[in-house]
Order: C-alpha cells, then sequence, then structure tokens
C-alpha cells in the first residue's frame, strides 16, 4: 500500500529509542525525510534513508522552535509533527508522594513539549495548506493509575490538546490525532533495573515468566502479548499520511484488547 510519504517533512520527538525510533524507520522506509529529535540521537544514524538527527533536550522551552527550524533550515518545511517524547515515573507510593517539582518535570515533557513544537510547527503548515500532528498519549490517559498520577495526567491532556487542535486548524488543512499505545515492550520493560525486573521480584519468577504472567493473569490481555513499537508505528505512519485524510480528532488504541468496557 502506497502511504505516498516519499519527500514529506517528518518530525519525530524522542526519535531515539522505542516507539520513537520506530516511527523514524518507518517514515524513512516510506521515502519521508525525518528530523528526529532526542537527547540522544545516535541510534537514528542507523537508519538507511534521509534522516536528520537532533540533539536537543525537549525539556528546555525553546526546544520546540529548534528542532522546527532545524526541519525547515534543511528541507524547507514541515509536513507532520509527532510528539511522541515523554517520561513514565514509576514509583511505589501514589498521589501523596509526587511533589511540585515532579509534577512540573512530568507536565513539562510529556505535555509543553507537545505544545511547543506544535506551536513552532503550525505557521509552515497553515502557509502550505496541508499537515498532520500526531499526539502518542497512552492507555493510562483512559485507565489511570495511583502509582504513575502525573503521567496519566499528562497524557489526558494530549487527548484535550488534540482535539481542540483537529477544530481549530481543521479549516486551515492541518489535522490532529492522538495514538495511545498499552503496555509495548521498550526500554522501560526490558532496561536493568526496569518493570520487567521490578515484576520479576514481585512475582518471585524469572523475567519472562513473570512478563507472561502479568500480560496473561494481571491484564488479561486478549492477545496474550505485549505490544511491539513496530506496530504502534505503523498506525502513526498511517494517520500521517494521506490514506487518513478524512482522519482527525481522532484517537487510536493500540493495547492488545486491554479495555473490558465497549
Amino acid at each position: 500500500m502506497d502511504t505516498r510519504l516519499t519527500d514529506r517533512v517528518v518530525v519525530v520527538t524522542g526519535a531515539g529509542s522505542g516507539i520513537g525510533l520506530a516511527t523514524a524507520t518507518l517514515l524513512a522506509e516510506e521515502g519521508a525525510r525525518v528530523v528526529g529529535a532526542d537527547i540522544e540521537p545516535k541510534a537514528l544514524e542507523e537508519i538507511a534513508g534521509t534522516v536528520l538527527p537532533v540533539t536537543v533536550d525537549m525539556r528546555e522551552g525553546s526546544a520546540g522552535d529548534q528542532v522546527i527550524a532545524a526541519a525547515v533550515a534543511e528541507f524547507g518545511g514541515v509536513d507532520a509533527v509527532v510528539n511522541n517524547v515523554g517520561v513514565y515515573p514509576y514509583r511505589d507510593n501514589g498521589f501523596l508522594s509526587v511533589d511540585d517539582g515532579e509534577w512540573e518535570r512530568t507536565l513539562n515533557l510529556n505535555l509543553m513539549s507537545a505544545v511547543r513544537t506544535t506551536r513552532a510547527a503550525l505557521p509552515h503548515m497553515i502557509r502550505a495548506g496541508r499537515g498532520s500532528l500526531v499526539h502518542i498519549a497512552s492507555e493510562g490517559s483512559r485507565e489511570p493509575a495511583p502509582f504513575f498520577v502525573d503521567y496519566c495526567v499528562s497524557k489526558m491532556a494530549l487527548l484535550s490538546l488534540s482535539k481542540s487542535l483537529s477544530i481549530e486548524f481543521g479549516p486551515a488543512g492541518v489535522r490532529s490525532n492522538v495514538v495511545s499505545p498499552g503496555a509495548t515492550r521498550t526500554s522501560f520493560w526490558d532496561a536493568p533495573g526496569g518493570f520487567a525486573d521490578s515484576l520479576a521480584n514481585e512475582f518471585g519468577m524469572e523475567r519472562e515468566e513473570a512478563l507472561s504472567y502479568f500480560v496473561k493473569e494481571v491484564r488479561k490481555l486478549p492477545t496474550g502479548r505485549l505490544g511491539r513499537p513496530d506496530e504502534v508505528a505503523g498506525v502513526i505512519v498511517f494517520l500521517i499520511s494521506d490514506l487518513a485524510a478524512q482522519v482527525t480528532g481522532a484517537e487510536y488504541t493500540i493495547n492488545g484488547g486491554s479495555y473490558a468496557a465497549a
């Protein structure tokens, strides 16, 4: 299927690993010109295709402007933005353990980086008469948990942001959508001391056995497994492409069927 993304300029934040890296890789395979922003973008150098790595800390207030300026300087414009960068702080305690500084750090990276990058990109999209924004939220936005309350709140805010953008800028040819992944096997799970190790300690099992138990018995995912970053990337690329030309203000969940409600 032709996504017709050849030579489209797509900015991906948090592109150095996980879902962001998988998205940048697939976009490059589809012929897009990818601008990958990350505090450590070295992995982007391994991608075959047209990829511009940009080293930037998306927590900084000027980061969105820097990334979009780099895209415009190198490729002459911006056709799409994937607001993917984020932090997932997991704690042993809930709401009362999260101080103002932690709230500000989470909201700054997960929400305000998307606000700033989108704000910098929109004038270029409006001028071109087209554009696509994809914001990466989470199943946690609709299934919040006290152990990462600030994360869930930040991701729910992206749903509202995207809907507002779709209403205001739809007449200008700019679409805005959300992708909400469920449990997806990224470095959050596999890094030393990550969630997989925590589950192994909690259940008294080996890592892979603990993951299988968590997926099948605790989360009871109908698919019986964790998602993969490339599976999320496929939906993101679809939403960027003209194949989704009539899709805006929508949320696509990629969670292995984890929602019990219809």
